[in-house]
């Protein structure tokens, strides 16, 4: 009977490992080769993202202020546009659903009420909702384009900025009185004559403002009545 002692390749190509799986002669290496490559850097490097077909979106989607509908340029030129009524209103702009400003400026004018000694939270909420709903009816009822309610919420809301104003001066005087109800009166037309004036920009419904403008005061007279009383 004859020993093989020195290792061939038929003897490898015959051994089992210790698990028992068969391993093709192939896949065993030679006495005279060894491993040169790293257990954490394999030997051939991967691919590119460009070849294996993956582009990288990231640097193509817009911002995440953009997606939410949150546009701080467009913001400002409609503060602006109400402060100022004499200013044109770009009816491109004043027709966008923009509930960012209108949301800060209720919260404002809440605020402002708190620090007067005044918890109104829930009916300038409350108000500005109701306010928002019929203004909504009757703007579809007098123009021939329909409205949507995210744009009368949003230009009613930003023409509550002069409102935010007089809730300021109830904090540091007292608005009981023949110079407060001025002043409140004076809010009053600023509020309205800005929303109707952009209301009448935004649905193209010109000669109209005086119609619109008295509807917009009685909703600005409410809130009036809760900064003054």
């Amino acid at each position: 009977m004859s020993l093989c002692f020195a290792p061939c390749p038929r003897c490898q190509a015959e051994e089992q490992p210790a698990g028992g799986g068969f391993v093709p002669s192939d896949m065993l290496l030679s006495p005279q080769q060894s491993y040169s490559g790293s257990i954490l850097q394999p030997a051939c490097s991967p691919a590119a993202p460009s070849q294996l077909g993956y582009v990288d979106g990231f640097d193509e989607e817009p911002p995440l202020l953009e997606e939410l509908g949150i546009n701080f340029e467009h913001i400002w030129q409609k503060t602006l546009t109400v402060l100022n009524p004499m200013k044109p209103a770009d009816g491109s702009i004043m027709n966008e659903t923009d509930l960012t400003g209108p949301m800060v400026f209720c919260l404002a004018l809440g605020a402002t009420l708190l620090m007067a000694g005044k918890v109104h939270f829930g009916y300038v909420y409350g108000m500005s909702a109701i306010g928002c709903l019929a203004m909504h009816a009757l703007l579809n009822l007098m123009s021939s384009q329909g409205v949507s309610h995210g744009c009368v919420a949003s230009v009613l809301g930003y023409c509550l900025l002069p409102m935010v104003l007089l809730s300021s001066a109830a904090v540091l005087f007292s608005l009981q009185g023949t110079p407060g109800t001025v002043l409140a009166l004076f809010i009053i037309g600023w509020c309205s004559l800005s929303a109707s004036k952009i209301f009448t920009s935004a649905l193209a419904m010109e000669g109209q403002q005086l119609l619109i403008a008295y509807p917009c005061a009685l909703l600005y007279g409410l809130f009036a009545l809760l900064t003054v009383f």
